[in-house]
């Protein structure tokens, strides 16, 4: 918002305040003059201390919103600033007497409210404020909030207090397209300890995604705030409802599963703590390789291979049930338990693109990982992954994420 600046002055021309031109002007004189001043100079009478000060001026005040202004949005604190004084009272009431919550500062120059706005609502700002002449202004501003066209929510893809990986993006899912996208941006912020470097990127015209420049650190403490309502999105969008979230990068977990040697091998913080025999997808349906991120954890899973358009009536169709299922991408490739395949783990790929396990390979690995862990595939003979398939993002480098 753009604040008004309210000058009450009784009396006094602005231009002759000490301090002023006036004052630089008299000094100049009496540093060039120095020695060289003359006798006559040297005989006139000192300026009395009365003269030389500053005179107690009037308070000067700064309100955030105008007279009449409309569309003020809700989500931003109406503020007045005073100065050469103090605010001595000053309240924001509604049309039907509500009083918004406010604070004044302790120096009695900055007021403001603290919480939200109402959408398409009138209030009237009133501040009472005493210079430091000893006089008392007292100023009004009657405004009204925006009125939306239509709102949108978000959501994020973490949850309060969990614990996730390294290679954790940050997924800002909109209920609606979002037309102003600096904006929406500008209203998402991710706070880290120690401080960590990322970027936004979207994918499509509702969802945003915040993610570290390399792996998160562990150990790692992270706050979003989504600070989306009252927030101007564009063409008439604005936020539903803020959102918030605290979570913490935990240890730090990779798996690499190599196609060729038919091998997973799983290190923790950077150490190598086991290996353990795979298949993955056989020639006809290979595994995409690439970086993936942990999505999903499922004790007891149906596998069914319509959800990714192959009826299970057809020769390549499928509907199994299995004990532990790890998602990573929205193709529907899992790495999970597959006791009927364990006579080709470490020897064949035969899966239809998951990666298979035994029973208690596959319960292990479900145990030590978390939503948020990295998973590479390499040597598969698959197409390579795509970003958008999945939590995939480090599919991309730095430069192809900001670009």
């Amino acid at each position: 918002m753009t604040e008004r600046v309210v000058l009450v002055a009784r009396g006094r021309d602005r231009a002759t305040r000490p301090g002023g031109m006036g004052v630089t002007l008299l000094v100049a004189g009496l540093l060039a003059a120095g020695c060289t001043s003359t006798a006559a100079e040297s005989e006139a009478p000192s300026a009395s201390p009365s003269s030389s000060t500053s005179q107690p001026r009037p308070v000067l005040l700064a309100l955030s919103v105008s007279d009449d202004q409309d569309g003020v949005e809700p989500g931003q604190s109406v503020t007045v600033r005073a100065e050469h004084g103090t605010i001595t009272e000053a309240s924001l009431i509604g049309t039907h007497g509500t009083h918004v919550k406010d604070d004044l500062r302790s120096t009695g120059t900055f007021w403001t409210t603290t919480e939200p706005l109402g959408y398409g609502k009138t209030y009237t700002l009133t501040v009472e404020a005493e210079g430091e002449d000893g006089e008392t202004v007292t100023e009004e501003s009657t405004f009204t909030t925006a009125t939306p066209q239509r709102t949108v929510g978000v959501s994020v893809n973490v949850w309060d207090d969990e614990t996730v990986g390294v290679g954790m993006p940050l997924i800002f899912t909109f209920t609606g397209a979002v037309p102003d996208r600096d904006a929406a941006e500008e209203a998402l912020a991710v706070t880290a300890e120690p401080e960590t470097e990322g970027d936004f990127r979207w994918f499509g015209d509702s969802s945003v995604i915040w993610r570290p420049k390399t792996y998160w650190q562990a150990g790692t403490e992270v706050s979003i705030d989504a600070e989306i309502y009252g927030k101007d999105l564009g063409d008439g969008t604005y936020g539903a409802q803020d959102k918030s979230v605290e979570f913490d990068i935990g240890e730090k977990v990779v798996a690499v599963a190599d196609g060729e040697t038919h091998e997973l091998t799983v290190s923790v913080g950077d150490e190598d703590e086991r290996t353990m025999p795979i298949s993955m997808g056989k020639p006809s349906s290979p595994t995409p390789h690439g970086t993936y991120t942990v999505m999903s954890e499922h004790n007891g899973y149906t596998m069914d291979s319509s959800t990714y358009g192959v009826p299970i009536d057809n020769a390549e169709g499928y509907r199994l049930y299995v004990d532990y299922a790890v998602r990573l991408s929205h193709s529907g490739i899992f790495y999970h338990s597959a006791p009927w395949s364990v006579g080709d783990q470490g020897h064949t790929n035969v899966s239809h693109g998951c990666i298979n396990l035994s029973l208690a390979d596959a319960a292990w690995l479900m145990d030590k990982s978390k939503r948020g862990d990295v998973f590479r595939v390499t040597g598969s003979g698959g197409p390579e992954l795509e970003p958008t398939d999945g939590w995939s993002v480090w599919q991309l480098s730095w430069e192809e994420w900001q670009a």
